[in-house]
């Protein structure tokens, strides 16, 4: 019988929790026709062995393996994607989502209408548990910005665990942004009409095994997730980044070419072409670690993405300085042609490298 609920998992190193999640929701779904889909971003402990083996012996057990990208939003929108099933819920593999609310929310959807039924940390007569207070405050004002760019008012936003209709998957699957970990945040700031969502408590958990995935960069790309939907989703949040990585360049440009030629006292010649080299070098490690973490290139496939990145770069400044003079000579104001050719050579690097600088990962 094909299942009428599919719960999405993400799952990076957990192969100790996988086992007694199964377990869990076994428990908490007794008399519903569910399954499970887990989405392995290519763990380093087994987790894909402890897939196989509980995928030959239960059949509500599937899973995705994914090699060379990782994200727990593309992660999520792939398992989503590949489910026939009603309803789809999302929770994290870490045991920290309470499973026994699932139940709820799948008689919330059913029964009052709703588009997507939230499990929310923040509401009344839910606990935080091991909650930090620092992460709590972090989490609060993450949900009061998140209130700029959804048409719903709620207490946890950015909460990742819910229950949702297929078609509001299908309805807003082109327009996601499909980056960092908030994809609850980037479905309801996708959807083209407001969409009826009820929230429920539930009990924080505590991780038993493993570690966090959360990290600093997780920030950034929450910014970077709400700028692109004050943006109506037209820049690209890897292009933001790539830009936030250029500017950073610029400085580090100027700072190499002042030590160089005033401090070292080089040919102004031979400190521009070193600081030039330098900065290029800096950006492509930057956007190797933050804009491209997904596809982040290691061994002989870093000095070769190094290479073609330069190259690149190379073409796209030749563009810059051709494109500016153009402008400059047409009577358009410096500042504007020297702009408008600096955002040509942006828009240049940035497609560029994305086709051949970071079109594999390993």
């Amino acid at each position: 019988m094909t299942a009428t609920l599919s719960v999405i998992v993400p799952v990076l190193n957990e192969a100790k929790n996988i086992s007694i999640l199964v377990e869990k929701l076994d428990a908490a779904l007794a008399g519903l026709e569910w399954e499970v889909v887990f989405v392995d971003d290519d763990s380093s402990d087994g987790s894909r062995d402890t897939l196989i083996d509980l995928s030959r012996c239960n059949r509500r057990v599937r899973f995705l393996s994914r090699v060379g990208r990782q994200g727990l939003s593309s992660a999520v929108i792939e398992g989503a994607m590949s489910c026939a099933s009603d309803h789809i819920a999302v929770m994290d593999g870490d045991l920290q989502h309470d499973e026994k609310v699932l139940p709820k929310m799948r008689r919330v959807l059913v029964d009052e209408g709703a588009d997507v039924v939230v499990g929310s940390r923040f509401l009344e007569r839910s606990e935080l548990g091991t909650f930090s207070q620092t992460r709590e405050r972090i989490s609060r004002v993450g949900n009061w910005l998140s209130g700029t760019v959804i048409k719903t008012q709620l207490s946890d936003p950015l909460s990742g665990f819910f229950m949702a209709r297929r078609e509001v998957f299908e309805s807003v699957v082109r327009n996601l942004a499909g980056t960092g970990f908030k994809i609850l945040l980037d479905i309801l700031a996708s959807s083209k009409r407001p969409l009826k969502v009820v929230e429920l408590p539930f009990t924080f958990g505590t991780r038993l095994h493993g570690e966090s995935k959360v990290d600093s960069l997780v920030t950034l790309e929450f910014g970077m997730m709400l700028l692109n939907k004050w943006f109506g989703g037209w820049i690209p949040i890897r292009f933001m980044l790539f830009s936030l990585v250029g500017g950073l360049g610029v400085i580090s440009h100027l700072i190499i070419l002042a030590g160089l030629y005033r401090v070292v006292e080089t040919e102004f010649i031979y400190a521009q072409a070193a600081a030039t080299l330098i900065t290029m070098a800096i950006n492509f490690v930057l956007n190797n670690l933050f804009t491209y973490r997904d596809k982040r290139l290691t061994g002989l496939s870093f000095f070769m993405g190094l290479a073609s990145f330069y190259l690149v770069c190379s073409i796209g400044a030749l563009a810059n300085f051709q494109f500016a003079e153009f402008l400059y000579q047409q009577q358009l104001h410096w500042a504007l042609a020297g702009f408008s050719g600096a955002m040509v050579g942006a828009v240049w690097n940035y497609a560029m490298s994305s086709v051949f600088t970071w079109r594999k990962t390993r």
